[in-house]
């Protein structure tokens, strides 16, 4: 066990907690589950960050980091669903979460048959990250239908469409791996 992987797991025992915070009958619960999850987010970088400078990447974190992200980012999505109860705030939720759940298998997919390398994380991908990040935490911070919540649901809008290029990106490189039969017919 290392920083980078105390970091990681940090970030997956503090989703109960932004849980409950969240749902605390306070005025102060909207602040203070957006900074939970901007610890988190934080968190993110500094373990990846770490395990690059001190050379501690292990298989565990570099298992543990993407599941982590991802539970984070759904259950705060799932409350903010909650909470604001507006189908436009459910689309881009629905389409950020779908995407991570297809992406998800097909890197295990690609990882089953040796051509990992082909799905791996672009630059769209980390831009992608840092809008849903900071879109999200902007969401947690107001309660809904504040004005600073409509630049966040904006922002979330930016990062569905982002998630979608990056799905799109992701796909392509794993094409000729999905459809074998398509470069038998045309050739390389």
């Amino acid at each position: 066990m290392n920083v980078p992987n105390i970091l990681t797991l940090s970030r997956i025992l503090m989703i109960p907690v932004f849980v409950v915070v969240f749902y605390l009958p306070v005025e102060w619960s909207y602040l203070a589950s957006a900074a939970i999850f901007a610890l988190a987010a934080a968190t993110d970088w500094l373990d990846g960050y770490l395990a690059r400078k001190l050379d501690q990447s292990t298989p565990f974190g570099a298992f543990l980091d993407p599941v982590a992200d991802k539970l984070m980012v759904a259950v705060a999505l799932t409350v903010l669903i909650d909470e604001h109860h507006s189908l436009f705030l459910t689309i881009p939720a629905m389409v950020i979460i779908g995407r991570e759940i297809v992406i998800s298998a097909l890197r295990e997919w690609m990882a089953e048959i040796g051509s990992r390398a082909s799905v791996a994380v672009s630059w769209i991908g980390k831009i992608k990250t840092t809008a849903q990040m900071v879109s999200i935490i902007m969401l947690l911070a107001v309660p809904p239908k504040a004005l600073f919540s409509y630049a966040g649901l904006l922002l979330l809008y930016v990062a569905a469409a982002l998630t979608l290029w990056s799905m799109v990106l992701y796909l392509r490189a794993a094409w000729p791996d999905l459809f074998p039969e398509d470069q038998e017919r045309t050739g390389p």
